[in-house]
């Protein structure tokens, strides 16, 4: 199996650079190809611009997408999303490894949505969830957070984490067409010791050794829907 970990948090020494570290190397000993996206390390761009463009179908209006579609077909994508666009193309699974920021994904981790999942290439049209670019392929993230467990659940003062990544888990990963697995979370990593850090480890390593046994989150099924995308009920 092809692996790309996508690693957003610029400290190289952080509890989610460990947890990267560890999927490296529990995936490789189980005898996986792995890649690893460093954004931070690579100075990854997060703004989505016109520079991203070689070739302008319209020097005069910048509509984003479109753009996109063009210079993919083009081959003139910036040098830095071609790369990764690559890499996302061979992966068989794909691993968004971040801290919770905001309750959401950090700007660098955004920008990489926003300039490596090109339009035309992974989603367009109909071809969205299960007919969508990246379809076949798996997803999952592995999110740090300052917050206590009970803090994210339903009930909790933030209710569900979970669903509060929904833009990510079924709006990114789920339009795109792929397959999501359900997160590994890691919680109030700044305020614990050092033995449930490394108990956290030790469990994310058997989680990633057990992904055949997830059962993929549920999306959007495009039977139910007609030709404009209304529900048929």
């Amino acid at each position: 199996m092809n692996v790309l970990i996508v690693h957003a948090h610029p400290e190289p020494q952080s509890f989610c650079s460990a947890l990267c570290e560890t999927a490296q190397r529990t995936l490789r000993d189980a005898g996986h190809d792995v890649q690893v996206s460093n954004l931070h390390a690579s100075e990854f761009k997060a703004a989505a611009d016109a520079n991203d463009f070689g070739v302008r179908k319209n020097p005069d209006h910048l509509t984003y997408a479109l753009e996109q579609r063009h210079n993919d077909e083009a081959a003139t994508l910036a040098p830095d999303i071609t790369r990764e666009l690559d890499r996302l193309m061979a992966c068989d699974l794909l691993i968004l490894n971040f801290p919770l920021y905001w309750f959401s994904v950090p700007a660098l981790m955004k920008g990489w949505f926003d300039r490596v999942l090109v339009s035309g290439r992974t989603y367009g049209g109909k071809r969205i969830y299960a007919q969508g670019g990246l379809a076949g392929k798996r997803a999952l993230c592995c999110v740090t957070t300052g917050a206590r467990e009970d803090m994210l659940q339903q009930g909790g003062i933030h209710e569900d984490l979970t669903h509060m990544l929904r833009p990510v888990l079924v709006g990114t990963l789920g339009y795109a067409g792929m397959m999501v697995l359900p997160p590994f979370y890691a919680y109030h990593v700044p305020y614990v010791d050092d033995g449930a850090r490394q108990a956290m480890l030790a469990n994310y390593s058997k989680y990633l050794q057990k992904l055949d046994d997830l059962t993929p989150l549920q999306m959007p099924d495009l039977s139910e829907f007609d030709d404009r995308f209304f529900h048929l009920n």
